[in-house]
């Protein structure tokens, strides 16, 4: 759906929404009717979506693509040879690291 087809709350920028949004939270909470997670049900909840995004490879193939290149420049030497670098690795080895580490989920 293009940007101009969006009405009301969705056309709101995403700061305006957040606005929004925690103005609701705040008054429920007032009201008594927020709900307040225990932890035993925020770690679940935290489990499941670590389970949901955790199923796509390919996303956590990036994710991992993208953590190498921040901790370690790319793994590559700045001659832009493709040498590599004494640590890190190529992006490649990231991401093939990531999706070994959840063969076993």
């Amino acid at each position: 759906m293009a940007d101009n087809d969006k009405r009301g709350f969705a056309s709101m920028d995403e700061e305006k929404q957040r606005e929004i949004a925690s103005k609701g939270g705040k008054a429920a909470h007032e009201k008594g009717t927020a709900h307040e997670f225990t932890p035993e049900e925020a770690r679940e909840a935290g489990k499941k979506g670590g389970e949901a995004v955790s199923r796509d490879r390919e996303h956590m193939a990036e994710i991992g693509r993208e953590g190498g290149e921040a901790s370690h420049g790319g793994g590559r030497s700045s001659g832009g040879s493709g040498e590599q670098s004494q640590r890190g690795g190529s992006s490649e080895q990231h991401a093939k690291a990531g999706r070994q580490s959840h063969k076993n989920d």
